[in-house]
């Protein structure tokens, strides 16, 4: 496999599982040395001992995003460990049930990790960044950061990641003349646990989950993390304050 990320430090967030995983595990395989972030210890450590076994370099932070020193922590990991950082995946994410984010306390968690954990990330990302020349960051949105969904109408997860979109842009314009390139990935419906959890909801809910792409299928969680590598690698130098949609032409009806 081509080695994109040779000599390159990778940090990822909610990389214990689904797409963040295989953000993780594609960064190793085309040649960074990893850094997985996480609340999961036991599935975030599985994922480094996934890598070291194929001949990778990985550690593993324990790490609430919404916590800023703990972010600080991951990053300070990196370079400690590793000696830079190149690339960041902020991908770290929740939801919760459909009646449950009208409520103060989900609304304001969502809005917690989903958006000021994004900010928490950035703000420790770049000035690591800028001691090495510059870098990429991706953040996770979704497809629910471009449109809102009357099945599902979360207003703390649609808020947030509206949020992600517009925290992408000005992030990118913060040191656009110093070589940090910040872009978006807005998923659609991914086969992941979080989703899984989702559909257990009800019969309507899971039917339009299945259902929503006109692909015919929920997306692969190593698709869109393709898609966020990409953004992170030199092949995709000029862009920037991207929100790069990846779900099978949900949006485009």
């Amino acid at each position: 496999m081509e080695q994109w990320f040779e000599n390159k430090v990778a940090l990822v967030t909610g990389g214990a599982d689904g797409i963040g995983r295989a953000a993780a595990l594609i960064f190793a395989n085309r040649g960074a040395k990893v850094v997985i972030a996480d609340l999961n210890a036991s599935k975030g450590k599985a994922v480094v001992e996934e890598i070291q076994a194929q001949g990778g370099q990985a550690a593993f932070s324990l790490t609430n995003v919404a916590d800023r020193t703990a972010v600080e922590s991951a990053v300070q990991l990196a370079l400690d460990k590793f000696g830079r950082l190149d690339c960041a995946m902020n991908n770290a994410g929740i939801t919760h049930s459909r009646d449950g984010e009208w409520d103060d306390e989900a609304f304001d968690l969502t809005i917690a990790v989903n958006l000021k954990g994004m900010m928490n990330c950035i703000r420790a990302e770049m000035p690591a960044m800028l001691r090495t020349g510059g870098g990429a960051i991706v953040n996770t949105s979704s497809t629910s950061g471009l449109v809102a969904s009357a099945t599902l109408p979360l207003p703390g997860y649609i808020s947030s990641k509206h949020g992600v979109i517009g925290l992408t842009r000005a992030s990118a314009m913060r040191y656009v003349k110093q070589n940090i390139r910040v872009n978006a990935v807005c998923p659609g419906v991914t086969d992941t646990e979080m989703v899984r959890e989702v559909k257990e909801l009800g019969e309507e809910v899971r039917k339009a989950l299945d259902n929503y792409s006109p692909m015919g299928r929920m997306a692969r969680a190593e698709e869109v993390a393709e898609a966020a590598i990409w953004l992170c690698s030199d092949k995709a130098s000029f862009v920037n304050g991207h929100a790069l949609v990846v779900d099978g032409g949900y949006v485009a009806i």
